[in-house]
């Protein structure tokens, strides 16, 4: 039963611990990585929120043909379900993505375009129609005339590609406008910038009205050349329109740049024909996605726009972060209740085996009781009923055998009948066998009920003694000191409970704030507690202790590794009364346990004089006493407070423990253990002496009667202020007068 208990368990531990698998596994391959692939990147991932189970891998080649063949090859190996990717150039990537769309894998070729025909779907921008878009802005801005630079992307990439031509298109429909360079840059700022420093440097192209870059990066890098080289009155522009930092419509806004050309992302809809495709869906094969220019125009209000955007999808990825640690959360809540639920069933299915099986065992050994008894019945009839013929056959054997006819007989008569005593004296042994282990039985049954009988009573003494023992020790914990010990490491609580445990009644706390918690609520005498520890060290929780009404005269003992006088000074001015560096002596920590309980018994000694209850205005000046010198300001504005309402409040009679603790702050239990503590008395217990004592003082000042003074203390009854008054001061009220 617990080997099948054990494989359950196992069984569902595995089952806690294994990750579900993914619905759909979407490998992503980017040509490069720049701002504009990254914001496509976070698209992605926003847009797979919407769709559960589904797994995104993101690869970047970093401009490099062979590492993206080998990353696709690498996708199609550990059986993706769809690739999504970014050809770096039109022919050199094919092959890879061939590869993958023989194997069964849906492609989706987005941004950039190839030159095979394997693919399912493509999604991207219009580039030829950005370079004519951007051609006919040139050309609007120089009203038809003008000289003009062009910085290409990437050699061999589609988009360097179509927007070249479409640029070109569109500026061969104005003659007055030249095309002095077509440079090549490879998509960085680095490029454009040397493009243009070479140019500049080796052909002296004459004043350039327009450059022209495929994308901002490029133009921005020509623009510095131009800078740099204290040549003004040039326009640029370019293509991508990036909202981010030092992007393109930035660069629009500060006046960098002319104009840009959004070149949209939409990672959004990249994943939305992802899923369509995937779960077999009607889709477009080609999507083309819209742009529009940029001018400073509108420059302001895009980043506007964006800047509320990227609000909006942060807060997305926030709740969805909060949503997935919700889930894991479930998750583990369903499964501890797997396992709950498992475990409860076993047990009870646990409990009914052992029930059946008792009950079985019972039943079976009653049945064998039963037989034993039933055959030893039988045979004991058996034998009594032998008894009689036997009887009848010995005592006449017995006559015959004295009689002259048997003395006399012959041999052979004679042998005969000594066969047959022998064989009935025999027989009548067995007879008596038989009979005499039903007494043996029956003996060994009063025996073993004597035994059982016996035991029950040594049991029932031994439970006595027991009770008797564990009266004793629960008085012997009443009359125990109460510590609390306060420390993070559960080895030192165990290694401090063994010292103080056969002393003193020992709780415990992990660090301190659970540790003010439970010192709030049992108010014991006297705490130790570790210094370093988290959520609340030893200092704050001691200055915590020290501050509340209800737990500042308890005395503290801090234990620390820390053993420079400057952090004994700490520990002593947050208000810790002892102070022990570890590692310390057993003999020496219940040494100073044991100093500082005796002097808060002192304590109690100085409290509960009779000169404490009276009205302390009528108390002449006196020295401060030693004991009381060493009581914490607090708890002697305390003790004092406590007087003074005592003897407010002390003639109403129906005066309570709780409206004391109303007045104070504390509650009825925090009350009682803290006076309890300082005084040795209890709250009532003060009252009443400070009443009494009120009472003698009034007898014998005043010419008052004893009805009239046990009215003005507070006593309801004079009878019962009479049999108080008797046991306090050993005589009658009366006999003051």
């Amino acid at each position: 039963m617990y080997r099948y208990l054990s494989y359950l368990f196992l069984l569902l531990v595995c089952f806690s611990c294994s990750k579900s698998k993914p619905k759909y596994v979407i490998g992503v391959s980017q040509c490069s990585e720049d701002i504009w692939r990254n914001k496509l990147n976070d698209e992605l991932r926003m847009g797979a929120y919407s769709y559960d189970g589904t797994e995104l891998l993101f690869v970047s080649a970093n401009d490099n043909d062979q590492k993206q063949i080998e990353q696709i090859d690498q996708f199609v190996n550990n059986d993706i379900d769809l690739l999504i990717v970014s050809p770096n150039q039109v022919a050199t990537i094919s092959p890879a993505i061939d590869r993958a769309y023989d194997k069964g894998i849906p492609v989706i070729v987005f941004d950039r375009k190839t030159n095979s025909k394997k693919f399912t779907a493509f999604i991207g921008a219009d580039n030829a129609g950005m370079g004519r878009e951007m051609g006919e802005y040139v050309a609007s801005r120089l009203g038809g005339k003008g000289r003009v630079v062009e910085i290409r992307g990437l050699k061999g990439s589609s988009p360097a590609i179509e927007r070249h031509k479409g640029f070109e298109e569109a500026i061969s429909k104005y003659p007055g406008i030249q095309i002095v360079a077509s440079l090549q840059g490879d998509w960085t700022e680095k490029s454009g910038k040397e493009a243009m420093e070479q140019l500049l440097r080796e052909d002296h192209p004459g004043k350039i009205d327009f450059v022209f870059g495929q994308n901002d990066r490029m133009a921005v890098g020509a623009y510095k050349a131009m800078k740099e080289a204290n040549l003004q009155g040039t326009l640029f522009c370019g293509i991508d329109a990036l909202p981010s930092k030092g992007g393109g419509i930035e660069c629009v806004r500060d006046g960098i740049l002319d104009a840009s050309y959004i070149y949209p992302t939409h990672g959004d809809e990249v994943m939305h024909l992802a899923m369509n495709i995937l779960e077999g869906k009607p889709y477009q094969k080609d999507n083309p996605l819209k742009a529009a220019l940029v001018t400073k125009a509108n420059a302001h209000v895009l980043l506007m726009q964006n800047e509320e955007i990227v609000r909006q999808d942060g807060y997305l990825s926030e709740l969805k972060q909060k949503a997935d640690s919700y889930l894991v959360e479930l998750s583990s809540q369903r499964l501890l209740t797997f396992l709950s639920i498992g475990f409860i069933g076993l047990l009870l299915l646990s409990a009914v085996i052992i029930y059946l099986y008792q009950r079985q065992r019972t039943h079976i050994n009653k049945e064998r009781e039963q037989m034993a008894r039933a055959q030893l019945n039988f045979y004991t009839q058996v034998s009594h009923e032998l008894r009689t013929p036997l009887t009848l056959i010995e005592g006449p054997l017995a006559q015959l055998a004295t009689t002259p006819e048997v003395q006399q007989a012959s041999e052979t008569t004679s042998e005969l009948f000594a066969i047959v005593r022998r064989n009935t004296d025999h027989l009548s042994a067995l007879v008596n066998k038989i009979l005499d282990a039903e007494k043996e039985e029956r003996k060994e049954e009063r025996g073993e009920r004597k035994e059982e009988r016996d035991m029950m009573k040594e049991e029932r003494l031994r439970v006595g003694e027991q009770s008797s023992g564990m009266r004793g020790e629960r008085k012997e914990e009443l009359s125990k000191s109460s510590l609390l010990i306060v420390d993070d490491n559960p080895d030192i609580r165990t290694y401090l409970r063994t010292i103080l445990e056969n002393r003193y009644e020992v709780t415990e706390a992990a660090d301190g704030k659970s540790g003010l918690e439970v010192a709030s609520a049992s108010v014991p005498d006297l705490i130790i507690s570790d210094v370093m520890m988290p959520v609340m060290n030893g200092l704050e929780f001691c200055q915590q202790v020290k501050q509340h009404v209800a737990t500042s005269h308890i005395p503290v003992i801090l234990l620390t590794a820390r053993a420079l006088s400057h952090h004994q000074v700490e520990g002593y001015e947050s208000g810790a009364d002892a102070y022990l560096t570890k590692p310390f002596s057993p003999e020496v920590l219940l040494a100073r346990v044991e100093n500082l309980l005796k002097s808060r018994e002192k304590l109690k000694e100085l409290f509960n004089t009779p000169e404490q209850h009276a009205g302390r205005e009528e108390q002449p000046q006196k020295e401060e006493h030693p004991v009381e010198s060493s009581v914490n300001s607090r708890d002697r504005q305390f003790v004092e407070r406590l007087r003074q309402i005592i003897q407010e409040k002390m003639t109403d009679s129906n005066l309570s423990v709780e409206d004391v603790g109303a007045e104070i702050g504390l509650s009825r239990v925090q009350l009682y253990r803290k006076v309890k503590a300082l005084t040795g008395s209890t709250p009532v217990d003060l009252i009443r002496k400070a009443r009494l004592a009120k009472a003698r003082e009034l007898l014998q000042t005043t010419g008052k009667s004893v009805s009239e003074v046990a009215y003005d203390v507070g006593f309801s009854a004079p009878s019962y202020f009479t049999k108080c008054f008797k046991e306090e001061y050993g005589m009658l009220p009366g006999d003051l007068q």
